[in-house]
């Protein structure tokens, strides 16, 4: 058997590392000092600007490790040509197509017929602009993705299970209840962009075109995604798990998100804020919990930080090794900056097992026009992809409501 061994992290991850868990350790201190300051009426304006210059610091920090950890994650595709790296005829007539616009007869077997403009990459340029997306995408690393050929997913969905009963061996067995099936519809919306190179760039024979592509949409099409993931309406476009109906988590039903009340409103109970949390936690049923993971924006994680349990201590601890999450009262914490703030009945937390809870949808096929004239002397690359996402278990996803009940 082929030994497989852990990979260790660069200088670079591990000072970033290093200056997170420090900068988290001196957050800590002078959050002391400024609850210490409360306690005794001793209000110091000085520590609380401190306070505010560390957790500035500790983001910078996080954002740091974060960079880096996405770069050194990122799939790389070695440059050379056919004979060098195998590449097919496809590859090569694709890779013609970019730097030349030249249309040869093994790229015309896949001309966009969908959309009725630009060609279809092959499968090896859209695999790996896929895999680069899911580094840089937070809701493509916990929901489930799947690749569908149609322009709509359906799914059916047992809202109902099948009744089961026990019996003996002789005994008459009578027709159960059947279960009840929900259709549910995931149709996949068009998302494009329009990177622009050189005509210098396209001929430079060191210059991986798929590499730069990639490098050129991946932000973009991440940041778009994310939005509609989280708060899209569904029309022309995924929709997101805090657009569908909330309603109170014990009275919630199929179609519904269920939430926990924060119990103020826009903020956190004065007294034992961590008790909404740990309610928030024990909202999904058990089988939802093992796989779950929180999710927030770092507005609101910057607050929590603060936080400690009845015995004193920190509920927040941020990640030890690189490529970890922070933990909050021991699950993971993913920031998502298209989660609302904190306000007035807003749905600022999330927490739950996305895998099960969110299906993200992408249609096969990665559409390229090569566009020469409309922004002489540069060449835009008009790049579609059809994606599309939705709830697919109400059951395993719950959301925080910043209100009184």
């Amino acid at each position: 058997m082929k030994e497989v061994k852990q990979a260790t992290a660069s200088p670079e991850v591990r000072a970033a590392l290093h200056e997170v868990l420090s900068a988290f350790e001196a957050f800590k201190a002078t959050n002391d000092a400024r609850l210490s300051a409360i306690e005794t009426k001793r209000g110091d304006g000085l520590i609380d600007d401190k306070l505010e210059r560390i957790e500035g610091g500790l983001q910078a920090a996080e954002a740091r490790l974060n960079r880096l950890l996405s770069l050194k994650s990122r799939p790389a595709v070695e440059a050379g040509d056919a004979r060098e790296t195998g590449v097919t005829e496809a590859k090569s007539a694709w890779d013609g197509y970019l730097k030349s616009g030249r249309v040869t007869l093994e790229l015309k077997a896949g001309l966009s017929t969908a959309s009725g403009s630009g060609a279809m990459a092959p499968v090896e340029t859209e695999r790996f602009i896929e895999r680069r997306l899911a580094q840089v995408s937070p809701m493509r690393s916990l929901a489930t993705v799947r690749t569908v050929g149609s322009a709509t997913f359906k799914k059916p969905i047992s809202t109902v299970g099948v009744v089961a009963n026990w019996v003996t061996e002789t005994a008459a067995r009578p027709e159960t209840d059947p279960s009840t099936l929900n259709l549910l519809e995931f149709p996949a919306a068009e998302l494009y962009a329009a990177p622009a190179a050189t005509q210098a760039l396209l001929d430079d024979a060191f210059i991986n075109l798929d590499e730069w592509l990639a490098s050129e949409i991946e932000d973009s099409f991440a940041a778009q995604e994310t939005a509609a993931f989280v708060n899209g309406d569904g029309v022309n476009k995924p929709k997101g798990f805090l657009n569908y109906t909330t309603a109170a988590d014990a009275s919630a039903t199929w179609g519904q998100i269920g939430h926990i009340a924060s119990g103020a409103a826009g903020a956190f109970a004065a007294s034992s804020p961590v008790d909404a949390l740990i309610d928030l936690i024990y909202a999904p049923k058990s089988q939802y919990r093992a796989n779950a993971h929180f999710v927030m924006n770092r507005r609101t994680a910057a607050r929590i930080r603060k936080f400690k349990d009845a015995d004193g201590n920190y509920i927040w601890h941020p990640a030890t090794q690189a490529g970890q999450l922070p933990l909050l009262l021991g699950y993971p914490v993913q920031e998502i900056e298209t989660v609302p703030d904190i306000a007035a009945n807003s749905l600022s937390i999330a927490f739950g097992d996305f895998a099960k809870g969110y299906l993200i949808v992408d249609r096969a096929g990665l559409s390229v026009l090569r566009d020469p004239y409309s922004a002489k002397p540069y060449v835009l690359f008009y790049t579609t992809k059809r994606v599309g996402g939705g709830v697919q278990n109400f059951d395993a996803i719950k959301v925080m409501k910043f209100a009184v009940s």
